[in-house]
C-alpha cells in the first residue's frame, strides 16, 4: 500500500447539496421549502410553539429551586484510601487531607471540600481531617484505630 492508495470509504463524504442554483439542479426556486409561509422565511425559530395554543412549557407549573449555598464536593471511599495507603501513594503517618488525597490522584481537584463515605474496609489506622464523612465512615474509622476531625463552619451573622 502506498500513501496515493489511500481512500475513505464509499460514501464517508458527501457532497452538500447547493439549493437555489437553478431549476435543473433539482433544488432550484424554492430550495426545498415548498411555497410561502413563514418556514420557507430566514429567521423562524418556532420550537415549541403549538399554533397559538399555550406551549406544554408554560402550562405546566414551575417546580423546585437551585441552593445557591450548596457544597460541591468530593466523595472518597474507605477501601480507596485503604488501597492507596497500601499502594504507597498516601502516608498513613500524615493526616489525610483533601491536599493529600490530591497529590496521591485519589481525587482530580478539591472543590469545597471533600467527604469519606464507608464503601470498602480500612485496616490502617488513620486521621482524617475533611468536610464531612458519614456515620458507617466514622464508625469504621474508629473500629481501626483512627480518627475524623470535621471543621465545624462558624455561623454565618
Amino acid at each position: 500500500m502506498k500513501l496515493n492508495d489511500l481512500r475513505d470509504n464509499p460514501g464517508a463524504i458527501q457532497e452538500r447539496t447547493r439549493v437555489g442554483r437553478g431549476i435543473g439542479s433539482g433544488k432550484g426556486k424554492t430550495g426545498g421549502r415548498g411555497v410561502k409561509g413563514q418556514k420557507s422565511r430566514s429567521g423562524v425559530a418556532i420550537k415549541g410553539f403549538e399554533g397559538g395554543q399555550m406551549p406544554l412549557h408554560r402550562r405546566l407549573p414551575k417546580r423546585g429551586f437551585t441552593n445557591i449555598f450548596r457544597k460541591d464536593l468530593n466523595i472518597i471511599s474507605l477501601g480507596k484510601v485503604q488501597a492507596a495507603i497500601d499502594a504507597g501513594t498516601l502516608d498513613a503517618k500524615q493526616s489525610v487531607t483533601a491536599e493529600a488525597l490530591l497529590k496521591a490522584g485519589l481525587i482530580r481537584r478539591v472543590k469545597d471540600g471533600v467527604r469519606l463515605l464507608s464503601d470498602g474496609e480500612l485496616k490502617t489506622a488513620v486521621t482524617f481531617e475533611l468536610a464531612g464523612a458519614s456515620k458507617a465512615a466514622v464508625d469504621a474509622v474508629e473500629k481501626a484505630g483512627g480518627k475524623v476531625v470535621i471543621p465545624v463552619a462558624a455561623p454565618a451573622e
